[in-house]
């Protein structure tokens, strides 16, 4: 829900590193999944309207803890934030991954689960997609900063939980609790049938205004690492009416995206997948994810320090140039993989080539044609369209 001092500023800019592309943030970028990202909108509509309080909004809870938990995160990291406001009693759902160097300090990823008349499924399904695919991909990845992944429920009330997670959990720790940044993703569906190409920046631009400089410079930083990460362009606005407000107000330092083409369907009961692009999320999944690398500063040496899984490796995989005359290469994210094997079928399903653990396929002998050509992990495999020119 949303829309209707220079010294401090260069103390910022120090700590905040320099930003250049980082294959290893590339490489985990990549695996964010089309396929994930549509799952968890339409599991998401099919919970109903998650008004706060209701029985759909604790279900909608327990499907979260449960993608948590099937990611790989332990009873132990997920906590439940029961609290109660106005007559409305509900529960926050945080997840805390522990950083590496300072795990002490947070980076927030956050987002509102809840829903009104609608079932709000971008407003804010979208945002719950991508945080979800962020925190899958980013599970065992080390990081410098812990991260701390909040699904608020009431937004829509009146920011009811993120108030509540400031005041009794932010505030009550002692010492205070010490947050880096918020960085808040709310409705960002786009809008079915346009071309939905740029995302909104939120920076603060509201009082206190001691954080303000801080926030333009992690916001600059949101929209730098969207155009190194992703395709999407950027564009800014002022933060205003969502999750991070209450942070703001306490004087966290606060960036979040939101859709540039504003859709007329939220809080009403067209808010649903059909209305909206689905690719447009997987687009801001990725631009999130190679943000939330690079607030948290994530391991540069994925490859050494992760590895992949054959499914990951498959989600990854790039066979190119396509079409091809002469040779095919094949890529996926570890380099070093020494045990996949590679075939070649026509259309009739006759095998025509057959090699293993060879990234450069010569087909100079196909004729022109469409072929099928299918890359094996271990007990996986994915086939893709070849064009012979």
């Amino acid at each position: 829900m949303k829309r209707l001092l220079l010294s401090f500023a260069l103390l910022f800019s120090a700590i905040y590193s320099s930003q250049t592309f980082i294959q290893a943030y590339q490489d985990r970028v990549n695996l964010v999944s089309q396929n994930n990202i549509n799952t968890y909108l339409q599991e998401f509509e099919n919970l109903g309207v998650k008004k706060t309080g209701t029985t759909a909004n604790a279900n909608a809870l327990n499907w979260l803890k449960n993608k948590y938990l099937s990611f790989g995160y332990t009873n132990a990291q997920i906590k439940e934030d029961p609290w109660t406001r106005s007559g409305y009693t509900s529960k926050n759902l945080v997840v805390t991954k522990t950083g590496t160097l300072f795990p002490d300090k947070y980076v927030i990823i956050c987002g509102h689960f809840d829903s009104i008349v609608g079932p709000g499924t971008n407003d804010n399904g979208s945002g719950v997609s991508v945080i979800l695919e962020i925190a899958r991909i980013l599970k065992d990845v080390p990081t410098d900063y812990s991260i701390r992944f909040i699904n608020f429920s009431g937004e829509e009330q009146g920011l009811y939980g993120s108030y509540h997670y400031v005041q009794n959990v932010v505030n009550a720790t002692n010492p205070k609790m010490n947050i880096r940044l918020v960085f808040n993703i709310d409705e960002v569906g786009g809008i079915a049938g346009q071309v939905n190409d740029t995302i909104f920046c939120d920076r603060d631009q509201s009082s206190p205004n001691y954080n303000n400089a801080a926030s333009q410079q992690i916001t600059q930083e949101l929209a730098n690492c969207t155009e190194l990460y992703s395709i999407l362009k950027t564009d800014f606005d002022p933060a205003y009416a969502s999750d991070y407000v209450p942070f703001q107000e306490n004087g966290e330092v606060i960036t979040g995206f939101y859709e540039h083409n504003i859709s007329p369907y939220p809080h009403s009961t067209q808010d649903i997948l059909a209305n909206m692009d689905p690719v447009y999320v997987y687009n801001v999944a990725k631009a999130a994810l190679g943000a939330a690398q690079h607030f948290a500063i994530a391991d540069t040496e994925f490859l050494a320090v992760n590895g992949c899984s054959p499914a990951q490796m498959l989600e990854s995989l790039q066979i190119f140039p396509n079409p091809a005359k002469d040779f095919l290469n094949i890529k996926m994210l570890n380099s070093n993989l020494k045990d996949f094997k590679f075939e070649i079928r026509d259309l009739s399903g006759k095998i025509i080539h057959q090699s293993e653990n060879t990234a450069k396929i010569d087909i100079s002998e196909l004729k022109p044609g469409i072929y099928l050509g299918t890359v094996i992990v271990e007990d996986q495999k994915t086939t893709r369209k070849i064009v012979v020119e």
